[in-house]
């Protein structure tokens, strides 16, 4: 029974900066690889990153390539997205996702979800 509590979400201009953090079961965390998809109203769950149990392996997407970034803090038991150079086009409520046993991009693979987050990207 995973529980996955997100938080950091607002309201931000674009351009800026946010941070997302997803605090997982001692169980879950250690046991499965955990993502990121978003959804912005009127559409299917889209793939945002992923980041395998080791921390070691991480996939993104080309749409947030190079300014979306995903940890994890084992003290912690938290998994981050770090985001930068945010669009409008990235306004969307964040879900946070576990028990894949790899990194994947397909939401099917995830058997555990957050509440979700919004985020708000301001032009």
């Amino acid at each position: 029974q995973a529980q996955l509590i997100e938080s950091g979400g607002g309201m931000v201009q674009a351009g800026s900066s946010l941070t997302l953090s997803c605090v997982a079961s001692r169980r879950t965390f250690s046991l499965y690889a955990l993502a990121w998809f978003r959804a912005a109203p009127g559409n299917e769950r889209e793939f945002v990153a992923a980041v395998s149990r080791s921390g070691n392996s991480t996939i993104y997407p080309d749409s947030v390539k190079g300014r979306f970034s995903i940890s994890k803090d084992n003290a912690k038991n938290t998994v981050y997205l770090q985001m930068s150079s945010l669009k409008p086009e990235d306004t969307a409520v964040y879900y946070c996702a576990a028990g894949a046993t790899v990194p994947s991009g397909n939401f099917r693979h995830y058997t555990s979800w957050g509440q979700g987050t919004q985020v708000t990207v301001s032009s």
